[in-house]
């Protein structure tokens, strides 16, 4: 049998992981990534991390989510995050949209069906227990428009993300002039490490209510021209909010100011890109020392290849599979269940006094 799993880590994080290993309490933060569908591979090892592992800590962990990731998160917060999880793969797998004119139907049925979704997961009644969850702290990412995409017509949109696309490659601090990070905490408020002074992007507080819940989760998977994006969540600012994936794709933050514990990035990949318009930017996919105390958990690239298709689920197999959707949930059914294997071997991994991982790419 091929490994599934393989370890990176940043300077800090390797010394402790081959000097004791990790345990449960040595978690301060997990983060999930944006990714779409990538995500479904995540959610076995998900299960294993909130289901049995992480539990044994006895303390309080932060968990950070952008799109799928926040899904994630929040689904790791229900009461029994397990079947949550499941329930998650489960649905994200048969969802369908349809067709019009044969093709893909626009971002108003989208948005509509994708809330339907979370409505149903999430019910109004669980929403107060797992915002005050006794050990996990939830935090959602989302992107708020701003300048030509404070106002989200068809006319501008294009215009305005075209403008978003250039500042950031002139510089990912300037990507604030277009999409701001609005950072939605159950706490009421970012950690402290992600506001101190610095490089990063600046972030906006808003309180995570039962409230706005719903449209917080919504709006940070709000892909652009695939769905609507959210307007005037309560609470926040005013505007528009899209996918936490434009400014927070892979969730590369400034986690180095975390100075009593490590963080933990389940993820499908060794390399944390910082926002979704970094994606061809590819001096910008190494990693930096905001990742010096963080461990990525990733599938090997072997073993994605033996998935069904030869590769890992993601967003082009909607279309790819648009007239034969069963093809498509096949397929993700059989990638679903093969990432058990992910599981299985982080359970070993952390079952040992010491784990040799390779350095952050």
């Amino acid at each position: 049998m091929v490994a599934a799993l393989e370890v990176h880590a940043g300077p800090r994080a390797l010394v402790h992981l081959r000097e004791r290993g990790l345990r449960p309490q040595d978690v301060r933060v997990v983060a999930g990534a944006a990714g779409g569908p990538k995500g479904l591979t995540l959610l076995p090892l998900d299960a294993f991390l909130f289901g049995h592992w992480l539990p044994q800590g006895g303390h309080t962990v932060d968990l950070v989510g952008a799109s799928i990731g926040a899904w994630r998160m929040a689904a790791a917060c229900m009461p029994n995050p397990q079947e949550a999880l499941e329930r998650l793969g489960h649905d994200y797998i048969h969802e369908r949209y349809g067709t019009v004119g044969g093709r893909m139907p626009g971002p108003d049925v989208v948005s509509q069906r994708f809330r339907h979704t979370l409505r149903q997961h999430f019910p109004a009644p669980a929403r107060s227990g797992l915002l005050r969850h006794e050990r996990w702290r939830l935090h959602i990412i989302t992107s708020r428009g701003r300048g030509l995409l404070a106002q989200p017509n068809r006319w501008r949109m294009p215009l305005g993300f075209a403008m978003a696309v250039a500042a950031n490659a002139v510089h990912r601090r300037l990507l604030n002039s277009s999409l701001q990070r609005v950072w939605f905490s159950s706490t009421g408020q970012a950690p402290s490490w992600l506001m101190s002074p610095g490089p990063d992007l600046p972030t906006v507080e808003a309180r995570l209510e039962s409230s706005n819940f719903e449209d917080a989760l919504v709006a940070s998977c709000s892909i652009p021209f695939w769905l609507r994006p959210v307007v005037d969540i309560p609470g926040a600012p005013q505007g528009p909010y899209w996918d936490g994936g434009l400014t927070d794709y892979h969730v590369h933050l400034p986690f180095d100011r975390i100075h009593d514990g490590l963080v933990l990035v389940p993820h499908f990949q060794p390399h944390l890109v910082p926002g979704w318009l970094d994606k061809p930017l590819r001096h910008r996919h190494k990693a930096t020392h905001y990742l010096d105390n963080v461990v990525v958990i990733s599938p090997r690239a072997e073993w994605l290849a033996r998935l069904p298709g030869g590769k890992i689920p993601d967003r082009s197999d909607f279309k790819r599979h648009l007239h034969e959707p069963h093809v498509r949930e096949r397929l993700w059914g059989q990638a679903l269940a093969a990432s058990g294997q992910l599981a299985d071997e982080w359970a070993d991994l952390v079952s040992r006094q010491s784990i040799l991982a390779q350095p952050l790419p």
